[in-house]
């Protein structure tokens, strides 16, 4: 088990890669790491957390108290939605909260990150939902993640940012850098005019490797499509899908010729009268 000292450490560590990408600006942004139920190690408010040192972080209680004295520093009033994570999920041993720009500027416009476009992205994260709006520091974000986080490792919270939780403090920070990645190529794919998704076969395939893999964490699995094997699914390929609608057409054409028989049918029978 790590000391204290280097918890303290790796905190720091993460606190210059989140900074030096550009996860956060200024003071912005927290992470904690989980001891036990009842003891965690949490970044400072109002620090840059690119440029801490392990004296600056600080360990709380289940409630946030402080319990290593520390006179110039107090813990972030966000911490509030990492004790809510812990609370509801056993298995999360950190929680990363930043704002990375481009996955920021998806909650900023009200869009969840939701296609399947991306084999890593499907392995590690699945698709990464946009919980409702929270003042910061309230309970407001804890309460609108707690949902979301049932079947998640990662969500936009929106108008504000980003959260992802891990087994370890690495775990939690590479979800972030996946969730930011995924962001940035859905957002270049939307310019090119849009990416082609994946079929629930291929996604399905790639569950298969994640659990193979032994990938730890929640996963919302492929829930989109309710159609799959109907023309009206959206998984499927452009040639399956013309396929489907050429049957579907041609069904409906041979039924309309049919009728259009009987009718005419009809009436000479009834002119013959």
């Amino acid at each position: 088990m790590a000391t204290a000292f280097e918890i303290k450490k790796e905190l720091c560590d993460i606190g210059r890669r989140i900074y030096q990408n550009g996860f956060v600006a200024a003071n912005d942004g927290n992470f904690s790491v989980k001891i036990n139920d009842n003891e965690f190690y949490c970044t400072p408010t109002g620090v840059s957390k690119g440029f801490m040192t392990p004296d600056m972080i600080l360990k709380v209680d289940g409630k946030g108290n402080m319990l290593e004295p520390n006179a110039k520093y107090k813990p972030s009033s966000e911490f509030k939605m990492h004790l809510r994570v812990y609370q509801e999920r056993p298995d999360v041993n950190a929680v990363v909260h930043a704002h990375p720009p481009i996955a920021t500027a998806h909650a900023v416009c009200g869009m969840a990150l939701d296609t399947y476009i991306m084999p890593e992205a499907i392995i590690s994260l699945g698709t990464v939902p946009l919980t409702k709006y929270g003042t910061p520091s309230t309970m407001e974000i804890p309460d609108a993640i707690s949902e979301a986080f049932q079947n998640h490792d990662a969500v936009l919270l929106q108008n504000h940012g980003a959260l992802s939780v891990g087994v370890s403090l690495i775990n939690a920070y590479f979800k972030m850098e996946t969730l930011e990645y995924f962001a940035k190529v859905s957002y270049y794919a939307k310019q090119l005019g849009g990416g082609q998704e994946l079929t629930c076969e291929q996604i399905e395939k790639l569950l298969e490797v994640r659990k193979q893999m032994g990938v730890p964490g929640r996963h919302p699995g492929c829930s989109r499509c309710a159609h799959r094997g109907t023309p009206e699914c959206h998984c499927l390929t452009p040639d399956q899908k013309a396929t489907c609608q050429c049957h579907s057409e041609a069904s409906g054409s041979k039924a309309a010729s049919e009728d259009l028989v009987n009718e005419i049918t009809k009436k000479v029978i009834d002119a013959l009268k």
